[in-house]
This record gives C-alpha cells, sequence and structure tokens, in this order.
C-alpha cells in the first residue's frame, strides 16, 4: 500500500466494465474527504496494470465482466504481489462466488443493489481493514 499520513484519504481504484457504475462511484466518491478514486478500468487487464502502478489502498472489483472475470483477476493481483484491499462489488448473490471470491483472497463481498450510503460505510469499514459483507448475504 501507499504511504500516507493518517489524515490522508484511503485511496480507491474501481476495475468494472459498466460506465455508468463507475461514474456513479466516482462522483460518491467525491463527495467524500475520507475516500478518494484514483484511478479507473473497464476490464481486467487494465486494471491490473493500474493497480500495480498506483498502488492503491482498496481495489473496488467487479466479479463478472467479459474476458477475466473477478476472481481470476484477484488472484492474478495477488500473485503480482498487490496487498491492499479488494472489495468484490457484483450483481451475483450465489453463495459459491461469495465463497470463491473469499478463497481467493477477497476482503469482502458487496452487492451492487446497496444503498449509496451504505456502500460508503463499507468502503470505509474495509478501508480499516476489516471485512465487509453485504447484510443479505450473511
Amino acid at each position: 500500500m501507499t504511504d500516507k499520513t493518517p489524515d490522508a484519504p484511503a485511496s480507491i481504484l474501481i476495475i468494472d466494465d459498466h460506465p455508468l457504475l463507475r461514474r456513479g462511484v466516482s462522483q460518491l466518491l467525491e463527495l467524500e474527504d475520507d475516500l478518494e478514486l484514483v484511478g479507473e478500468a473497464g476490464e481486467a487487464e487494465t486494471g491490473i496494470r493500474l493497480t500495480l502502478e498506483l498502488d492503491p489502498d482498496m481495489v473496488l472489483l467487479d466479479l463478472n465482466m467479459p474476458g477475466m472475470n473477478g476472481i481470476e483477476t484477484l488472484k492474478r493481483l495477488r500473485e503480482e504481489g498487490f496487498a491492499g484491499r479488494v472489495v468484490m462489488f457484483t450483481v451475483s448473490d450465489h453463495e459459491e462466488d461469495v465463497v470463491d471470491a473469499l478463497q481467493a483472497g477477497a476482503d469482502g463481498y458487496l452487492l451492487k443493489d446497496m444503498d449509496p450510503d451504505e456502500l460508503v460505510r463499507q468502503m470505509r469499514q474495509a478501508s480499516l481493514g476489516r471485512m465487509v459483507i453485504s447484510e443479505n448475504l450473511t
């Protein structure tokens, strides 16, 4: 993770193939002082490259993307030595997907149908090192 002062915002990178979702998360984070979007990618290879270049505190990672899916992307990030937080952000509430993501090294699993304020709250928790899982999955 990047060297930062205690008052510095947590740096976040989003990897998701939906431009509208990336824009929405970006606009949501613009309103927060303690969370900062430092990059975004619409597909896995670019997301991996940006993650390794920018070394954000947290990656918000889509599960279902064309080409390389989120689990494969997560495994690659870990193989490449990325030690930051990785939170899956998806529409899939299938138990198998949750288990696969956590076994692959995810630090959380959040569903995209959550309230924006709840997403911010969960991202704050993840940035503090806590495991985050959408309430209706637990």
